[in-house]
C-alpha cells in the first residue's frame, strides 16, 4: 500500500480524550479514498456509497503526523471497492484500518453508469 497523503493532528483534531477524534480521521479517509478513486477511475462524478469494517488500533495525539494509504481491491461494472489504512509517520504504528470502501459511478442524472475500469492504474 502507497501512503500517498499526510495531515497532522491540530488542537481543534482532539476528542475529550485528547486524542484524535475518530469522525475527523473517517473523514480524511474517505476524502483520500475519494482522491485515489478519482485518479482510478479517471472522472470527478462518483460518490462514496459505503464505508465499512472500520477499526481503531492506537489513538494519535496532538502533534502526530498521520499517512493515509488506500488501494483497489475490486472493479465492479459501476463500482470500485478499496481498502485504507492509516498509521503514524514516525512510528509506523497502524491507528485505524477499513477494510471496504466503495464508490460509485455516476451519470449526469446521478444514476450509477459503468466505469469500464479492470485493473488498477499505478500513478
Amino acid at each position: 500500500m502507497k501512503y500517498r497523503s499526510r495531515k497532522m493532528v491540530m488542537p481543534a483534531d482532539l476528542n475529550g480524550r485528547n486524542t484524535l477524534f475518530g469522525g475527523k480521521l473517517v473523514s480524511w479517509i474517505d476524502e483520500e479514498a475519494y482522491i485515489y478513486a478519482v485518479c482510478q477511475l479517471e472522472t470527478l462524478n462518483i460518490a462514496t456509497v459505503y464505508i465499512g469494517d472500520f477499526q481503531f488500533h492506537v489513538p494519535a495525539a496532538c502533534g502526530d503526523i498521520i499517512e493515509i494509504g488506500v488501494v483497489a481491491t475490486r472493479f465492479g461494472t459501476t463500482s470500485l471497492e478499496m481498502k485504507a489504512e492509516a498509521r503514524n509517520k514516525t512510528t509506523k504504528q497502524l491507528i485505524s484500518s477499513c477494510n471496504k470502501i466503495v464508490v460509485v459511478t455516476l451519470d449526469e442524472a446521478g444514476a450509477k453508469t459503468p466505469h469500464g475500469k479492470a485493473e488498477i492504474k499505478d500513478d
